[in-house]
C-alpha cells in the first residue's frame, strides 16, 4: 500500500496514516482474521514497516520485500498487550498462561518491557522477553592476547593455543543432500512437500543452533580470559565470492563470532582492537617485523630470511596481530575497540533477549 500510494501520488504514507487505516482492514469479510488477535503487534509490524522504509531511503538497507510464507515469522507485543505474574505469560486475547521452557532465569526482579514471538522455518516457537539487566564487568586481568581466524583451526591464539572448527554443516551435508533431494521431488502444494521442506529446514535450524552455541561458549571464553584481545577486520562479505572456499569460510561462522566478541566485551569491561585487514599479519615477523614479499597460502611454515626464526604460519600471525593491536592500544588510537578504558561499558546495564521455547501453538 505505501509503494502503490507514492506511486500514485508522490506522498508516503507515515506510520499514524497505516495505523488509521486498521479499522477499515477489519472491516472487511477477506480480513476479518485480524480481528482474532491484539491490535498492538499489529501497530507493531507496522511500525517496523515504518523503520524499514526509513532505513532504505537513508541508505541503511534494501527496499523492503514482504516476507515469505515460509520463512520466520513474529508478533511483538508491549507491555500493554501482555501479562507477566509468578514466571508466567498470558498474551492478550488469551485464557491461559503460555507453556513456555526457559533457556535461563530472569534476572530477579525483572519486568518485562516487550515480548517477541517468533516462528522459525523449522515450525519452532520461541519467546523473547526485554529485560533491563545490570551487568558486572568481569575482574581484570592482565592476560593480552592476538588471535587469527583460520578455516582448519577456528581461532589460532598468540599463546599458540589452537581451537579446532566443528564444521558443523561438513557434518550434515550428506543428510541434508537427501533431505533436499526428497522435498525436489514432492508434488507443488502436496503435504508430503510440506513435511519434507519442514525436515529441511529441520536440519539447517540444528546446524545454525550447534554452531552459534559453539561461537558464543568461544568467545565468552576469550572475552573472561583476556582483558585485551587484538583481532583481524575481515572482509567476509568478499572472502565468499572465492569459488572453492566460499562454503566453508560461511560454515566456520567468522562474522558472529565477531560481532559476539564485541558487544560482550563491551558488556564485561574488556578491549577488543580491530585491525586493519590489510595489515599483511602473516607476512610479518613477529619477532623482528620483516615483511616478506610474498607468502602462498599453502605455506604454513617459514623461516624469517631477516632473523632466522622458524614461524608456525597462523601462531606468527597472531602474534604479529597481537603487536600490532599493543602498538594501537598504546598510542590511544582504538577507535575501534570495546570496553575498558578505550569504550565505556554502557554504565553497566544491558537490554538483553531471554529466550524461551514453547510448545507450538494450537
Amino acid at each position: 500500500m505505501k509503494s502503490q500510494t507514492y506511486r500514485q501520488t508522490g506522498k508516503s504514507l507515515s506510520y499514524g496514516d497505516l495505523s488509521a487505516l486498521l479499522p477499515r482492514l477489519k472491516q472487511h469479510p477477506e480480513r476479518a482474521w485480524l480481528t482474532e488477535v491484539s491490535s498492538v503487534p499489529l501497530q507493531q509490524s507496522l511500525r517496523h514497516l515504518d523503520r524499514a522504509f526509513i532505513n532504505f531511503f537513508e541508505g541503511r538497507a534494501s527496499y523492503p520485500t514482504c516476507k515469505k510464507k515460509h520463512g520466520e515469522q513474529a508478533a511483538t507485543h508491549t507491555a500493554a498487550a501482555f501479562t507477566w505474574k509468578d514466571g508466567t505469560l498470558t498474551l492478550a486475547k488469551m485464557q491461559l498462561p503460555l507453556d513456555i521452557r526457559f533457556s535461563r532465569p530472569l534476572p530477579e526482579g525483572a519486568q518485562p518491557s516487550t515480548v517477541t514471538l517468533t516462528k522459525d522455518c523449522a515450525g519452532r516457537y520461541f519467546v523473547s522477553l526485554l529485560v533491563e539487566e545490570e551487568i558486572k564487568p568481569f575482574p581484570a586481568s592482565q592476560e593480552r592476547i592476538g588471535t587469527d581466524l583460520g578455516l582448519t583451526s577456528m581461532v589460532i591464539s598468540s599463546g599458540g593455543e589452537k581451537v579446532g572448527n566443528p564444521r558443523f554443516l561438513a557434518r550434515d551435508e550428506q543428510k541434508l543432500a537427501r533431505a533436499q533431494r526428497r522435498h525436489a521431488k514432492k508434488q507443488k502444494g502436496s503435504r508430503n512437500r510440506e513435511k519434507a521442506r519442514r525436515r529441511v529446514a529441520k536440519i539447517h535450524a540444528s546446524i545454525r543452533d550447534k554452531r552459534r552455541d559453539y561461537q558464543h561458549k568461544l568467545s565468552l571464553h576469550l572475552i573472561r580470559e583476556n582483558q585485551v584481545i587484538c583481532i583481524e577486520s575481515l572482509a567476509v562479505k568478499h572472502m565468499m565470492q572465492h569459488p572453492t572456499l566460499a562454503k566453508a569460510i560461511a560454515d566456520v561462522g567468522w562474522g558472529e563470532f565477531v560481532r559476539q566478541l564485541e558487544y560482550k566485551a563491551a558488556w564485561y569491561g574488556r578491549t577488543l582492537i580491530n585491525i586493519d585487514q590489510w595489515y599483511p599479519s602473516s607476512k610479518t615477523c613477529s619477532v623482528c617485523a620483516h615483511v616478506l614479499a610474498c607468502l602462498d597460502l599453502a605455506v604454513r611454515e617459514w623461516t624469517c630470511p631477516n632473523c632466522g626464526t622458524h614461524h608456525d604460519r597462523d601462531i606468527n600471525a597472531a602474534s604479529a596481530v597481537l603487536a600490532e593491536g599493543l602498538k594501537i592500544y598504546a598510542a590511544g588510537l582504538a577507535v575501534s575497540a570495546c570496553g575498558g578504558d578505550v569504550r565505556p561499558n554502557l554504565d553497566g546495564i544491558r537490554e538483553g533477549r531471554l529466550r524461551g521455547s514453547r510448545n507450538p501453538l494450537s
